[in-house]
């Protein structure tokens, strides 16, 4: 475990629900770090379907959930990307994590803003109905791929550069930090963790939890630091039974949670 305590953790994109989330890798590193606050900037999810989520990732929200208890003194801020959109309600009561747009907080003299990035993706707005067509294609893509889905994770990654996600969602935040009298500005949304700085602005992103390595980046006394995870080599299991509890918890409430999603195919 870490010995640094960290203002705030920020990690993005873990995608729950789909073939290629690394939710054992990120709930792992969590445990891993301290820190006084925890912002997950968007696509947590991949779609409303319930039914796709595993054990694995269950259990990841199970630990959010224990994290968002007032006991452990850690701030919880869930801030909403295009593929959690219409999750806003169900996520406040199953996890009890209030859902942003967007998240401004200050420290060390700097005044910081989280935003997932999908705002400044040009195609994704012009393209809403394409864009939903092309992700059901990507997770049944998921599904037929080979072990390890490296195929999957590789037209993700030549997506991105196909588009130049990258340098406009960069574009866009910077502009967006200005208008908004930020020094600091984060997102997610493009899976490629970036730093970029211009203009006396600095732009972070948060990479994803769907690719090798999955990247989260850390706010403290030394800076803005994007960390790549690499597990440690698994040691022998232990008593879950804490875990198991907080997963019973969501397994009820996962009744409602699939009530949710029905009501929301048929509206």
């Amino acid at each position: 475990m870490s010995s640094a305590v960290y203002d705030t953790l920020i990690l993005s994109d873990v995608h729950l629900g789909s073939e290629v989330s690394r939710a054992e890798d990120a709930t792992r590193m969590l445990k891993e770090n301290q820190f006084h606050r925890l912002i997950l900037l968007g696509d947590i999810f991949s779609d409303l379907n319930f039914r796709r989520l595993t054990k694995e990732h269950w259990k990841f929200l199970g630990y959010i959930r224990k994290l968002s208890n007032p006991k452990r003194g850690v701030e919880v801020v869930w801030v909403e990307g295009n593929h959690d959109q219409g999750l806003t309600e169900v996520m406040s009561h199953l996890v009890g994590v209030k859902v942003y747009q967007d998240y401004e907080w200050e420290f060390d003299g700097h005044r910081h803003l989280a935003i997932h990035g999908h705002q400044f993706d040009r195609f994704l707005i012009n393209n809403w109905l394409l864009s939903n067509v092309n992700t059901f294609l990507h997770l049944l893509l998921q599904k037929l791929d080979f072990k390890g889905k490296w195929f999957s994770r590789l037209v993700d990654r030549l997506g991105t550069r196909w588009l130049r996600l990258s340098p406009k969602v960069a574009a866009g935040a910077i502009a967006h930090a200005r208008l908004h009298l930020a020094d600091r500005i984060f997102c997610g949304h493009t899976h490629a963790a970036l730093v970029q700085r211009q203009d006396g602005i600095e732009y972070y992103n948060s990479g994803s939890w769907a690719d090798f390595p999955p990247t989260y980046i850390t706010v403290g006394s030394e800076g803005v630091v994007i960390h790549e995870y690499r597990p440690e080599p698994a040691v022998p299991a232990r008593d879950e039974s804490e875990g198991d509890s907080a997963l019973a918890e969501l397994a009820y409430d996962s009744e409602e949670a699939r009530a949710f999603e029905y009501e929301n195919i048929s509206s």
